[in-house]
């Protein structure tokens, strides 16, 4: 089996074989310059790990290990902009370093780019991995349509905070583990069993972001700690504290949601983090993500492989949990 280190390193040495080097620069330069900026390579590290559960050879795996960070890139440069983000892993975002239209288009050859990738997986496999890798990228446009409509209510539950996180952020290490595990030539139980861990992973995953949002450190982290509560954002811990702040803390909470002035920013982040902490929503969150994260291992360790071979995805699923960047 090889280690989480020792794909993480074939990935890269993979990434680094494409030739983004093309004309028009001003189209190609942003994709190698996204895909330079590193990151965890969560995705393609699941697909090759899963391969790896059910065959000693992952490179039958790699091409569809590829199109999968290629595609989860390209949801960045367009989220970055509906966001209005300007760092990314510590960087300028592409929109904030080139403009606009610069991060759409490059970003849309990027998508072109997953599926050529994606079209690569072996013939035995390239149907329904395609069916797969296609829903999935559907899905993942659903999540993020809630996500924008949630920041005009004020009435989001948390049941459907959880579904859009399922949909933005879940369901592609869930894929990524089921196409792996099809290429590596697993029985469709052990593939659903690997596709359900990745779900819970993956919320357990989202709700720390959310955490590490408000409580992480910015030099870690790679992104300005705050920037959820500055515009508003509906986070688990959010919707916590709008359900059950009451009288004073209710209105403390409304005061600094309709404070937009940039001048007052650091206020408001000191503010509304007291408030959290006064609420409990930290716990609250914490727990939420210790049941997914239960919930996935549960999962794993259902797949019929020997269990030391599942060591390696219960090690990355323990470091994404208790991740401080």
């Amino acid at each position: 089996m090889k280690t989480f280190n020792e794909i993480s390193q074939l990935i890269s040495s993979e990434l680094n074989k494409i030739n983004w080097s093309k004309d028009p620069q001003g189209l190609y330069e942003p994709i190698g310059y996204v895909l330079s900026l590193g990151g965890k390579r969560i995705r393609p590290a699941l697909a090759l790990m899963a391969c790896n559960l059910f065959s000693d050879d992952v490179r039958p795996a790699i091409n569809s290990a590829l199109g999968l960070e290629i595609f989860h890139n390209f949801t960045l440069l367009h989220d970055d902009i509906m966001d209005r983000a300007d760092v990314r892993r510590g960087k300028p975002t592409v929109h904030k370093k080139w403009d606009d239209n610069t991060a759409i288009l490059s970003g849309d050859v990027m998508q072109i780019a997953s599926y050529q990738f994606i079209a690569k997986t072996p013939d035995n496999q390239l149907k329904r991995t395609l069916d797969l890798f296609s829903r999935t990228a559907a899905e993942i446009c659903e999540g993020q349509q809630y996500d924008v409509e949630f920041e005009q209510r004020d009435d989001v539950e948390a049941e459907e905070y959880l579904e859009m996180i399922r949909l933005k952020t879940a369901v592609l290490l869930g894929a990524s583990l089921q196409i792996g595990a099809w290429i590596g030539g697993a029985g469709e139980k052990d593939a659903q069993l690997l596709y359900d861990f990745g779900i819970n992973i993956g919320m357990a995953f989202q709700l720390k972001d959310d955490l590490l949002d408000v409580y992480g450190n910015e030099a870690k982290f790679g992104k300005k700690i705050g920037g959820d509560i500055l515009c508003n954002k509906k986070t688990y811990l959010l919707i916590q504290a709008l359900k059950l702040a009451k009288n004073q803390g209710a209105l403390a909470l409304q005061y600094w949601l309709n404070i937009s002035d940039e001048k007052s920013g650091n206020d408001k982040i000191t503010g509304i983090t007291s408030l959290y902490n006064q609420l409990g929503v930290k716990q609250i969150c914490e727990d939420k993500m210790q049941f997914f994260y239960t919930e996935g291992i549960a999962k794993l360790e259902k797949v019929t492989v020997l269990s030391n071979k599942k060591q390696e995805l219960r090690n990355l699923a323990e470091n994404l949990m208790f991740r401080q960047e």
